[in-house]
């Protein structure tokens, strides 16, 4: 504490009336509020110089772009200490805990998050502007050694302590491929590396940005994925599109790209960084023994599953390694926590299917008095998933109808039940022949809710011998 004080009243010309240290983040780095008479600073202890020296230096730059970033005001002679603005004790993480934990965010949670993604592309270009990379620690660009270190960080640090089999040869031929693709697009911009809700202050309700140490010239498309598929962050499908439209319409005025090529890049990044951060728990955790960031492990394991939906071709033996790990044992404990919904479609002549959870919670709708499709000769041989009988339906307008009751009934079931911590429910749309009017509901209402929540949503259609899974 000595070096604090000294270097606080050489600065500031004040006593110190109190120091009191802050939580940590997963870095080595310690923070400080020091209070003196008349004003509070923040004080950073780190153990490597460069890195803060990297700090240092940004976080100027950034300033005199009129980026949202804490001033900086002094520092000690071997740049081990320094001392910066104090910009409260308010974080975007804990603003929208809420809904995190509800899987649904509220529109107040969602402006902040919009409001937090509208203002990256300006970090990312005029951060860039005249910004001397040369002092980014510990490498000036995210480069093709950079990616190896990562991904031998997963690798090492994660995988291994698994103890799954794996072919190195093999995956190292698909970690060079992976880096051909993330390295494909030349990028002259800021690369903030780790931009999520944990290092966004709010000041107000105006976020503010740090911990940006670590950052170096690089692609856009990383920060886009470790903002928005943040291991905790519990964003559903919905909202991380209306994030990445967001983003999009804020990176206009620095670049064109259409949303198809984006997301195709993207997706490469959402990967790596889910790889990246894979191998960071491990070492946190497996071998620092600090089981907190194992405890989010499973959410990143969630974020795994859910992109290896779509496989990655382009990496054949890396995508089998991964779906293997996403089924080991221990990592099927959050899998089984977070709600599962079953959406049937049936015919009423072959009864109402069983509840194979054994949970029996849930709904049966009768569709039978919207007008059928079924009893005109020219829709017998299509379902409710072609285009002939779902303009019949539409047009007719008595489905819209019944399922603007079902979907505010089911949202709020979903909802409750996610809060209760259940695992099941069940949604069963019955009509004559199981093919045009239950078929379309069923449909519907499962895409309603994988669109609206962060759950696994299982959909039958029992009569056509059909399953999707969202």
């Amino acid at each position: 504490m000595i070096e604090i004080e000294s270097l606080f009243r050489e600065f500031a010309g004040e006593n110190v009336l109190n120091i009191e240290e802050l939580p940590s983040s997963g870095s080595n780095r310690r923070y400080f509020r020091v209070k003196g008479d008349t004003r509070t600073l923040i004080a950073v202890k780190g153990t490597c110089a460069e890195e803060n020296r990297a700090f240092w230096t940004i976080a100027g730059h950034f300033r005199e772009k009129g980026l949202n970033v804490p001033r900086v005001f002094a520092h000690s002679d071997d740049f081990l200490f320094y001392l910066q603005e104090d910009l409260g004790n308010d974080i975007l993480f804990n603003r929208i805990a809420e809904g995190r934990e509800k899987g649904e965010f509220s529109e107040t949670e969602k402006a902040l998050l919009l409001k937090t993604v509208r203002a990256l592309p300006a970090l990312q270009f005029k951060g860039a502007e005249g910004l001397d990379f040369s002092v980014c620690y510990p490498q000036p660009a995210f480069d093709r050694q950079m990616i190896s270190f990562d991904q031998n960080y997963f690798k090492y640090c994660f995988l291994k302590a698994t103890g799954l089999e794996f072919n190195e040869i093999r995956l190292d031929e698909d970690f060079h491929k992976m880096a051909d693709v993330l390295l494909r697009e030349e990028s002259d911009t800021f690369l903030y590396r780790d931009f999520q809700a944990r290092n966004v202050m709010l000041v107000g309700d105006e976020p503010y940005f740090i911990d940006f140490q670590g950052g170096r010239k690089g692609p856009i498309y990383y920060d886009v994925a470790s903002f928005i598929w943040q291991a905790k962050a519990n964003y559903s499908d919905a909202l991380k599109m209306e994030l990445i439209d967001a983003y999009l319409d804020a990176l206009k005025p620095y670049r064109t790209i259409s949303k198809e090529a984006f997301l195709q890049q993207l997706r490469h990044f959402v990967l790596f960084r889910t790889l990246q951060v894979l191998g960071a728990y491990g070492f946190r955790g497996y071998f620092e023994k600090k089981p907190h960031f194992l405890q989010s492990i499973p959410y990143a394991m969630d974020n795994l599953r859910r992109l290896l939906v779509e496989p990655f071709e382009e990496y054949p033996y890396l995508n089998q390694v991964l779906t293997e790990l996403t089924n080991l044992r221990e990592f099927e404990e959050r899998k089984q926590e977070r709600l599962e919904v079953n959406i049937y479609s049936f015919a009423y002549k072959k009864g109402i299917p069983n509840d194979i959870s054994g949970n029996g919670g849930g709904y049966v709708f009768d569709c039978r008095a919207i007008n059928n499709p079924g009893k005109y000769e020219h829709y017998r041989h299509f379902n409710g998933l072609d285009a002939e009988v779902i303009k019949f339906l539409e047009d007719d307008g008595g489905v819209t109808t019944f399922l603007s009751h079902i979907y505010p009934m089911a949202d709020a079931h979903v909802q409750r039940y996610i809060e209760r911590k259940f695992t099941h429910l069940m949604f069963c749309f019955g009509c004559t022949g199981g093919q045009h009017r239950s078929v379309y509901c069923a449909q519907h209402l499962a895409e309603h809710i994988a669109q609206r929540f962060n759950v696994k949503v299982k959909l039958y259609h029992r009569e056509l011998e059909m399953e999707q899974i969202f």
